[in-house]
């Protein structure tokens, strides 16, 4: 199986390797990084297992989600991370998440990121769906979701056990015809 790569103008996103712990465990370690994801803060050992966890995994595994690091072009610096997956029952449907260190939010890279991941997943895999999960409360990663395009399909009340407490979550989706229409 070929590494993953794809270049956005500022950025890369390719598979982690053990020389970017110094910079994942900075903001894998802060829990206002991790208020929303679906992990916690890591121990330094714990960010090496899962960096060399990963490097050995691939995209295009129904169900399994894969990892992977997004570098700045000019520094050559880990500034975040972002994860894809192709749905357990239908590989048409996708759905990704992004990590930004706190040292590099508010920049456009999360936006950029996410765009890249889309013309993947949509240009090239030629995906039929691509769907996002996000925390209610996550009002940086709704705007975010919006301002690309996607639609709302759903509010979940209280669905979620997560962090010691219910949480709600909204589901947005979009289409394929509807990036192609949006870049057209």
């Amino acid at each position: 199986m070929k590494p993953l790569h794809i270049k956005t103008p500022k950025l890369i996103i390719r598979h982690l390797v053990l020389s970017d712990l110094s910079d994942f465990i900075i903001y894998r370690s802060n829990p206002e990084v991790t208020k929303y994801q679906g992990f916690d803060v890591m121990t330094i050992d714990q960010a090496e297992d899962f960096i060399k966890e990963n490097s050995g995994k691939y995209f295009g595994n129904p169900g399994e989600w894969v990892q992977y690091a997004i570098e700045n072009i000019e520094t050559g610096k880990l500034i975040g991370d972002c994860a894809i997956k192709l749905d357990q029952y239908d590989s048409r449907i996708a759905e990704a998440g992004i990590t930004i260190s706190h040292l590099e939010q508010k920049k456009g890279y999360a936006k950029e990121v996410l765009l890249g991941i889309l013309n993947f997943l949509f240009d090239e895999i030629k995906v039929h769906r691509v769907v996002e999960i996000v925390d209610a409360e996550n009002t940086a990663s709704i705007n975010l979701l919006k301002s690309i395009g996607f639609r709302e399909e759903g509010h979940f009340i209280e669905n979620i056990f997560f962090k010691g407490k219910w949480g709600s979550e909204f589901q947005f989706a979009m289409l394929k015809r509807e990036w192609d229409d949006k870049n057209s």
